[in-house]
């Protein structure tokens, strides 16, 4: 059986969560169509969250390690992904996908055949959409508008500051129409990578450059926080990995409206020596210690 999707995300078919995680977070960060200009990174990170989707979830990673690339119409995982239109459309297929069921030699029914499959009968007609969204990190902490592409429309929609990763969003009339009525549109956030934060529950932990002089003798620095620009002491003496807590300078947390703390984590900027006095160099060199 092909192992296309693990080969996506660049690990075993033994992988755990952590590291399936891990994989994705890092591919999506090095193939991010803000980030990666290059041609066809578009692709490869529409490919890359696709099958994060199905191995994040235990169920659907079982089904496909018993199915295989036969769920995705006898072509491998690649082609199948690349051939959707947009994220909307690829989220709405794979979902179609894994609320079927399979039986011998794996054959697909989608649950819309005829009128009595998800339908349910010409009566109790599910209106809502599900579907996934991908949010910027930043927004995701802040809150605020954002807007998405499904299935070809652009839509706005309010993100709430301090969600987490996997959480829903109930978009009210934005579903199917039918008998009078519209359903909902249901999004399952997933939080994309930042190059400067990591996150752990309402804490910020993020790595900040001090200038050797600093670290040796002291002073003041201005740093950039999602909140704003403060400025911190720095000790004299200090070492790499000094951490400094900003405290109120986290994620608000939705059901408290307690704002956790960003941990700075300190490291040296080393100066640029062919930026140096010769002399200066010289002296260092004699009287540095080992």
């Amino acid at each position: 059986m092909s192992e296309s999707l693990y080969e996506t995300l660049g690990v075993s078919k033994g992988a755990t969560n952590d590291e399936i995680k891990k994989a994705y977070r890092r591919l999506a960060r090095k193939y991010h169509p803000d980030i990666n200009k290059d041609s066809g990174a578009e692709d490869k990170f529409k490919e890359i969250n696709a099958a994060y989707e199905i191995l994040s979830d235990e169920k659907k990673r079982a089904q496909y390690d018993r199915y295989g690339d036969s769920m995705f119409g006898g072509q491998n995982f690649h082609d199948f992904a690349q051939g959707s239109a947009d994220m909307g459309d690829l989220n709405e297929i794979l979902k179609n996908i894994f609320s079927g069921s399979f039986g011998g030699g794996a054959k697909f029914s989608s649950g819309f055949d005829g009128f009595g499959g998800g339908f349910g009968g010409f009566g109790g007609i599910d209106l809502d959409i599900n579907a996934k969204v991908s949010i910027p990190f930043d927004v995701a902490i802040q809150g605020g508008e954002h807007r998405i592409n499904l299935n070809g429309d652009s839509l706005k929609i309010k993100i709430p500051s301090g969600i987490n990763d996997g959480e829903k969003l109930r978009i009210k009339g934005k579903g199917k129409s039918g008998g009078g009525k519209s359903g909902d549109l249901i999004l399952s956030v997933n939080i994309e990578p930042s190059d400067e934060y990591d996150r752990d529950g309402d804490d910020l932990y993020k790595d900040v450059e001090i200038p050797l002089k600093t670290m040796m003798f002291g002073g003041k620095v201005s740093i950039r926080t999602l909140k704003k620009d403060v400025t911190i002491k720095i000790a004299e003496n200090s070492k790499t990995g000094t951490k400094i807590r900003l405290k109120g300078y986290g994620v608000q947390n939705r059901k408290s409206g307690i704002y956790g703390d960003l941990y700075l984590k300190a490291r040296i900027k080393l100066p640029d020596i062919h930026e140096l006095d010769p002399k200066f160099v010289e002296i260092l060199k004699e009287k540095l210690p080992e």
